[in-house]
């Protein structure tokens, strides 16, 4: 099964020593909050165990930042549950709230939400938090890829309510991945989680972008070779394996077997590209704690990686055998029986 695939990542990451602690205080934020209304869908909400990939990607949290941090981590996960093509309207909506979310980081810190619902007021108190002692320049490196992320979403709705998300092709879809995976801003948020940021200079470097392009790349298509009998199940063609099959006439196995070559493959630039990290460094002309701060970036990255891929393996989010309730919406077409794009 797609979910049990193992991939072999050259290094480990550690996990935060206050998951339990974060974990427990999470789930009762997202009760509070109305982000999860119905005992089925906290049940299923609890499976996917988000606060374990908080836990892996942001290891060097403190324990009040792991709490804020696993809160946001809710947030893009139970907005992406929320689409229902079956409805005429739900692609209007998801539009409205998309905007929202997106304006948010552009308000003044704390700003009241003129679209609400209990995402939107969710997260003015997440980012009021996030944004907190962190530059200018990286809040608006943040918005930047925060907004990417959400724009592909409603692209992805709107490809779907007008019977067209099977029609991108693999170049297509490459690129369309790399936005909806939604990397590069939880990148960013791991220089939140230690308190520092990567050098404006560093950043902007060829190098450093094609990098977080590269691991945005190999963590997308690993989750859709993990969660594709899921998605295969609820006839979800946004998957790397069923664009492979659709567009090369491959047998299911061997689009998987291509999905996984192709991935490695990115992860092999990607490791490639990091070995050449010093070099940059020195035609930067960086100093000491310049260079210790990129160096942190990367460990960064490498947490996204393996975190995430640790998380893949055992969360409930991508497991096809489900029955209840909340697979029986999935299999209506939605990922989430509790609305949450209405008070």
């Amino acid at each position: 099964m797609p979910q049990h695939v193992r991939f072999d990542l050259p290094f480990n990451t550690p996990v935060s020593p206050h998951l339990e602690y974060a974990r427990d205080r999470h789930l009762l934020w997202v009760r509070e909050r109305g982000l999860v209304r119905s005992q089925a869908g906290f049940e299923e909400y609890q499976s996917w165990d988000l606060s374990q990939a908080a836990a892996r990607t942001y290891p060097h949290a403190s324990a009040d930042d792991l709490v804020v941090l696993m809160n946001w981590f809710s947030l893009a996960f139970l907005f992406d549950d929320q689409f229902d093509a079956g409805r005429a309207d739900r692609a209007d909506r998801i539009a409205e709230v998309a905007r929202e979310l997106i304006a948010t980081p552009l308000r003044p810190a704390g700003t009241a939400p003129r679209v609400v619902c209990p995402i939107t007021l969710a997260w003015v108190e997440v980012w009021e938090y996030l944004s907190n002692g962190m530059s200018l320049t990286w809040q608006a490196r943040f918005a930047a890829s925060w907004g990417r992320f959400l724009v592909a979403h409603c692209e992805e709705v709107d490809l779907a309510a007008r019977g067209m998300a099977a029609t991108l092709g693999l170049d297509a879809y490459a690129g369309f991945r790399r936005r909806t995976v939604g990397i590069h801003h939880s990148i960013d948020a791991g220089e939140r989680s230690r308190g520092f940021e990567v050098p404006a200079a560093a950043m902007a470097h060829p190098l450093m972008e094609r990098m977080r392009d590269l691991a945005a790349d190999t963590i997308g298509f690993m989750n859709d070779i993990h969660s594709f009998e899921r998605e295969r199940r609820r006839g979800d063609g946004h998957n790397l394996i069923a664009v492979l099959r659709r567009e090369r006439d491959y047998s299911w196995q061997e689009a998987s077997d291509e999905a996984y070559r192709m991935t490695t493959g990115c992860l092999d630039e990607y490791l490639g590209l990091e070995a050449r990290v010093p070099q940059m460094c020195d035609e930067l002309g960086l100093d000491a704690d310049e260079r210790a701060r990129v160096g942190m970036g990367v460990e960064g990255v490498r947490h996204w990686i393996n975190g995430n891929y640790e998380w893949a393996l055992t969360t409930g989010r991508y497991a096809a055998d489900k029955d209840g309730p909340v697979a029986t919406a999935e299999l209506a077409g939605r990922g989430s029986v509790d609305d949450l794009l209405t008070m």
